[in-house]
């Protein structure tokens, strides 16, 4: 049958009551149109547990985690969810609440993450959007397949090695506005000219996933969203706290200023109502033209206009050098299906996501590496519902693996359509004896400070590059048939480039190349080229168990972070705790995020309450802290400051009963992050 989605109810279970889940395995679903069937809602699902009792998120009554709460460093008390069949974790309630109810009116874990997205480019748009890229992977529980989606953004065809740092051939001063530097030394200006903007994949990667794994009709799938924007929600503890920080810049924009700040340009706070009709056309149009109402049409030519303006601003005019994106560059976009990478880890197999992201690669390698380890016989003390405290020796040789993964990282990788991997590509990198003989290298009493890049017999001379930014998000998604899905999603810097259109912000993500072609050993393979896709450090990740003859197995466990260059640290601590130290999801969520990438400084993440980040008098931050002590006393240069992750894990255990499993779920309490799934098991 025929009939208009239903935008009256309160919470999106109503709405998905009617959604289509017509089509089956062997037909393709077909993006575009309202053509629903309806299914039945199962109504114990999706609800967060409150007291003795149960609310429905978004609905406003106490206990419901979507009521805005000043954004912190750290929330106690979470506590880990069970679920019997399907699951999801966000870093918005309201998203986790709207791919929940795609679950529960019988949508696969690509659906739910369609519903996800739209929802969190509204919700979490300082993170992630429409304006933005994504990489995903995706296990078929039924054919076993995984499969991973690249969407990172791309370069537009005019550019050239020195797009981000002159304005032109004629004119070698660096794009405006004029923003100073960076502590890198790369000029902050890149990130808000338009110069700063890649083609947007996030939507054009969904579509493919959703025609080989969908169910529910795509339509259907932004009715949530654009429910949303349309009836307006409060403004979270992150969303004020960005907008605050980001005043100044969201000026250079009216748009921007237009939705995110009050008439008199100041912030808009906590708690207000914010409303986004515009997004909730934008929506509209791709709910019923799918991706190509993004990518070509009225959509597509006010992303363009808006790369190429030349000024802006509301309180005084401002010089911005324009980006020189077309809209051939929009239209002529390629999400990519590309084989996941996948290395040992004990007795289980860990997937991530190849190039052009490193983040697969790099937590194989430090993987690969603590296999050589006994991590176990380091565990750590004080273990409770928030981890616990690691140990010394754990925090030592997890940071010195992924010192020496960060080298090969920083050196090796880009997009490998424009610069092949050494040796013969992800194989050499992640082969077992290269890793032995890479952790030959740590040394158990003293840190190596900055690690040298692995040396292959093919690799090309090349220089090496790290920057990365952290305007990222993660879910981890696991439907009623045992499919999964984990997407990591950016615009790359907090509110990405500022610049802002029919409802959503563009990204900045070219200033994920190297600012410079050259660092003067060779050229770096991740420069900036027509149509090249930057490196990221994305690493959605899905561990399985090993089978005896070494083949992949069951699933285990679905997760990721978003965080920058530091996802990768994120993931192997979550991966580690749970392998090595039996954490459960939501403690293995909560660990103290430890690690380092390639240089002298060790972060362990000062804002969690098993870490003492205080001075001693004449001392330095941690000194009180033992375990920051023992890190310096290996030669370590410890950071306490605080570390904004938003781990979101999911992982399969047995049931009650022999041979039945559930699912266990925790979300990060650095964040908003919420797990919901269905019928909760005591």
């Amino acid at each position: 049958m025929t009939r208009k989605p239903l935008l009256s109810s309160l919470s999106a279970v109503a709405l998905l009551a009617l959604a289509a889940c017509g089509g089956g395995d062997a037909v393709p679903p077909v993006i575009g149109g309202d053509s629903l069937t309806p299914v039945v809602v199962k109504t114990a699902s999706c609800v967060q547990p409150s007291g003795t009792g149960t609310v429905v998120v978004g609905s406003g009554l106490p206990g419901d985690p979507a009521i805005p709460e000043p954004a912190s460093g750290y929330k106690l008390g979470k506590r880990v969810l069970t679920a019997a069949s399907y699951m999801v974790v966000t870093a918005n309630p309201l998203a986790t609440q709207a791919g929940c109810d795609v679950l529960a009116a019988g949508g696969t874990a690509v659906d739910a993450a369609v519903a996800v997205q739209a929802v969190l480019g509204l919700v979490e748009p300082q993170s992630s959007g429409l304006g933005g890229g994504a990489f995903m992977l995706h296990y078929n529980a039924a054919t076993k397949a995984v499969q991973s989606y690249d969407g990172r953004e791309t370069a537009p065809a005019a550019a050239t090695e020195d797009y981000l740092r002159f304005i032109s051939n004629t004119n070698q001063t660096n794009p405006l506005p004029n923003l100073g530097t960076d502590p890198t030394g790369q000029f902050l200006s890149t990130k808000a000219s338009g110069r700063s903007i890649g083609t947007p994949g996030a939507l054009r990667m969904l579509e493919p996933a959703y025609q080989d794994n969908g169910k529910i009709a795509w339509s259907t799938l932004m009715q949530p969203g654009i429910k949303l924007a349309t009836n307006g929600f409060p403004i979270s503890g992150r969303m004020a706290a960005a907008i605050a920080g980001a005043r100044t810049d969201l000026l250079r924009d009216p748009d921007a200023a237009a939705y995110f700040l009050n008439p008199d340009y100041s912030a808009k706070a906590l708690g207000s109502v914010i409303k986004n009709p515009d997004y909730a056309a934008t929506l509209a149009s791709i709910a019923q033209g799918g991706a190509n109402a993004f990518y070509t049409g009225p959509i597509a030519q006010s992303i363009v206009d808006k790369i190429k303006v030349a000024s802006g601003g509301v309180t005084s005019t401002v010089a911005i050098t324009p980006g020189l994106t077309e809209m051939s560059d929009l239209a002529n976009y390629k999400a990519v299906r590309r084989t996941p990478v996948c290395g040992n880890y004990r007795t289980t197999v860990v997937c991530g996501t190849g190039p052009p992201s490193s983040g697969g690669i790099a937590v194989a390698q430090t993987l690969g590496m603590l296999d050589n380890f006994n991590l176990a016989a380091v565990t750590p003390t004080a273990v409770n519902s928030e981890g616990g405290k690691p140990a010394v020796q754990a925090v030592h040789l997890v940071s010195e693996a992924q010192r020496l993964a960060y080298a090969d990282r920083n050196k090796y990788v880009a997009d490998t359509d424009f610069v092949p991997l050494p040796g013969l590509g992800v194989s050499s990198m992640l082969d077992r004896s290269y890793l032995k003989s890479r952790a030959d290298l740590i040394s158990t009493t003293k840190s190596m400070g900055v690690a040298t890049a692995g040396v292959f017999a093919t690799a090309q001379t090349q220089g090496s590059s790290a920057a990365e930014g952290k305007g990222t998000t993660h879910m981890s998604i696991v439907d009623a048939q045992g499919n999964v899905v984990v997407m990591t999603t950016t615009i790359e810097s907090g509110m990405g480039s500022f610049h802002f259109t029919r409802g959503f912000l563009l990204n900045n993500q070219l200033t994920d190349f190297s600012f410079v072609p050259s660092d003067g050993v060779g050229p770096i393979a991740n420069r900036i080229q027509p149509l090249k896709r930057p490196r990221s450090s994305m690493a959605p990740t899905l561990v399985f168990n090993r089978s005896a003859d070494g083949s992949r197995g069951d699933f285990l466990m679905a997760t990721g972070s978003p965080g920058g260059a530091s996802i990768i640290q994120f993931v192997v601590k979550t991966v580690v705790s749970v392998i090595d130290w039996k954490f459960d999801a939501q403690q293995a969520s909560s660990m103290v995020n430890f690690g380092a990438a390639n240089s002298p400084t060790t972060g362990v993440g000062g804002e969690h309450p098993a870490i003492d980040p205080t001075t001693p008098t004449g001392g330095l931050a941690g000194g009180n802290d033992p375990l920051i002590v023992g890190l310096r006393a290996l030669g370590h240069t410890v950071s306490v400051a605080a570390q904004s992750s938003g781990v979101s894990t999911v992982i399969k255990v047995p049931g009650a009963t022999a041979g039945s499993s559930v699912l266990t779920g925790g979300a990060d309490p650095r964040r908003e992050g919420l797990a919901l799934g269905d019928a909760i098991v005591p």
